[in-house]
């Protein structure tokens, strides 16, 4: 199964690895007391179970897509997971600029997949 022509395992992998990246990389944030040690051991943690879900994704992505698109799908889903992220685990508010950000992303997204 596809969506716009890309494996649907592909997002959905995709998806989950970016999820554990994004509190591997930011969910530290939230415990400032942890000592460095702890907080880069835990995030080692997460991050090993993510190349669990990226490794996959890209096998699975790969000769559907190029590793240029595949990368450019992962930035953007990268963009829409942090933005949740931010908005529910530190309840930061997204402003017009980040809206008009995303944007030229699927902007980008759409020239990396368009065929010219």
């Amino acid at each position: 199964m596809t969506v716009f022509g890309i494996p649907l395992w592909t997002i959905v992998l995709l998806v989950a690895s970016n999820i554990m990246m994004t509190f591997a990389w930011y969910g530290h944030l939230k415990f400032p007391r942890w000592p460095l040690v702890t907080a880069i051991l835990v995030s080692w943690g997460i991050a090993l179970l993510e190349y669990c879900f990226q490794v996959p994704a890209n096998r699975l992505g790969f000769g559907a897509l190029t590793p240029s698109q595949l990368k450019i799908l992962q930035e953007c889903i990268t963009l829409v997971v942090f933005s949740v992220f931010t908005t529910f685990y530190f309840k930061e508010s997204l402003a017009w600029n980040h809206a008009v950000s995303f944007l030229l992303i699927v902007g980008a997204v759409y020239f990396a997949f368009a065929r010219f």
